[in-house]
């Protein structure tokens, strides 16, 4: 994960910034050198947020907390949106409502769910019965998903929300 470094404290080059204190108030533009006696005052940071034409933007804040926030958001960005969902031929009713539950909820969330039907040995007679399976787990997800690819070969199905 790469974070971008920021200009802090005695990095900022220039003489005056367009100041906003610790909490949330717009200071102005202010002197770099008060507002960074501020910051030490507060045993904060001063951080500088954006580039601006006349005077930059600075902020005075935990700048070890923004390092974290900011790691912390792009972890959560950067996670699996394909959730698997394996089934025997013989799942069970209370088995096949609690994945098809399970299901919905990752749908609402915003993340696609792969259905895959696992045949084993002399399972493979019943192919026609899988196929059947999965259309029916197309079928009850209708409603919060749509069928991005569906493979009765393989047996398996991408269900993405709508």
């Amino acid at each position: 994960m790469v974070i971008q470094k920021q200009l802090i404290n005695s990095q900022i080059r220039s003489d005056q910034v367009f100041l906003i204190d610790h909490e949330n108030n717009n200071r102005g533009l202010t002197d770099t050198h008060e507002a960074l006696k501020l910051a030490e005052s507060l045993e904060l940071d001063l951080v500088l947020v954006s580039e601006g034409k006349d005077a930059p933007v600075a902020k005075i804040l935990n700048y070890g907390k923004l390092q974290y926030q900011k790691k912390k958001r792009q972890a959560q960005s950067a996670r699996p949106v394909v959730k698997e969902v394996r089934f025997g031929l013989n799942v069970g009713v209370a088995d096949y409502k609690l994945r098809i539950e399970q299901a919905v909820r990752w749908l609402s969330k915003g993340d696609s769910v792969k259905f895959a039907v696992r045949l084993r040995g002399r399972e493979h007679q019943y192919r026609e019965q899988a196929g059947e399976l999965l259309d029916r787990v197309v079928n009850d997800l209708s409603q919060v998903g749509k069928v991005q690819s569906l493979d009765k070969r393989s047996l398996i199905a991408l269900v993405i929300p709508a």
